[in-house]
């Protein structure tokens, strides 16, 4: 079973591509693997109801329809961690040392952002019928006013280079299919060990917050199910959203 190459538009402006992508699911005009590129996107959205601003014609806001009839509702996890192998794939030709991927599936560069995923579901009962995976990727903007601390990184910091976003979209989408496509021949625990292998702070030492309360721990790796695991005096395992990350 192969995931489709649907079509890849080019949108001038829209509020969201996640919410554009929806909207097309709903009305029954996407096809499995259909893409949609912004130049600028007004209300942006990250997750945990975080606002992703990005400057007009300068990153990639791409957003991909696909069908996920092959998965289990409990399964999602699997798709979050094919789409940030794919991810890694655009960047890694620039820096494969220092890009990594920051559990659940943030990109980060050498302990700054360079993108985020937001993936959003359609289920019905127990049938898990579409996702719509939201990317946006820093290319070529060096000025992140909305962030005062923690500071996001383009690829041009990285490089110099000044890049051309859309084809770069064009490439990312074709990682994307690649990889879901590896996902359907059942190669999961292969992409499992590739994205633990290139984990952010793998086997370092980390503070971490839960509720109110401080820790240290050694991360250790990602579980199928996706749960981070770490070890300090004991082992531990965390949840989605459960922790967060002081840096």
């Amino acid at each position: 079973m192969s995931t489709n190459t649907g079509s890849f538009q080019i949108l001038e402006c829209v509020d969201s591509t996640n919410n554009y992508a929806m909207q097309k699911i709903y009305s029954h005009k996407a096809s499995d693997g259909d893409a949609w590129f912004a130049m600028d996107q007004t209300n942006g959205k990250g997750r945990r109801g975080k606002h992703w601003a990005a400057q007009k014609g300068e990153n990639i806001i791409l957003s991909i329809a696909v069908t996920t009839l092959f998965l289990q509702v409990y399964e999602q996890f699997q798709l979050s961690v094919t789409v940030s192998i794919a991810c890694y794939d655009l960047l890694k030709k620039y820096d494969n040392i220092n890009t990594k991927i920051k559990w659940p599936n943030d990109i980060f560069w050498n302990d700054k952002k360079a993108g985020g995923i937001l993936i959003e579901n359609i289920i019905k009962g127990n049938i898990w019928q579409w996702s719509v995976i939201g990317i946006g990727i820093n290319i070529n903007q060096t000025c992140f006013p909305f962030f005062e601390k923690n500071q996001p990184v383009s690829l041009k910091q990285i490089t110099g280079k000044v890049f051309d976003p859309v084809e770069l979209g064009k490439e990312l989408y074709t990682h994307v299919i690649s990889r879901l496509n590896d996902l359907k021949a059942n190669k999961f625990e292969n992409i499992l060990e590739e994205y633990n292998g290139i984990l952010y702070k793998r086997n370092e030492k980390v503070r971490l917050k839960k509720q109110n309360i401080i820790f240290e721990t050694t991360i250790k790796d990602v579980s199928p199910l996706g749960q981070l695991q770490t070890v300090d005096s004991i082992e531990r395992h965390f949840d989605f959203d459960e922790i967060e990350w002081l840096l």
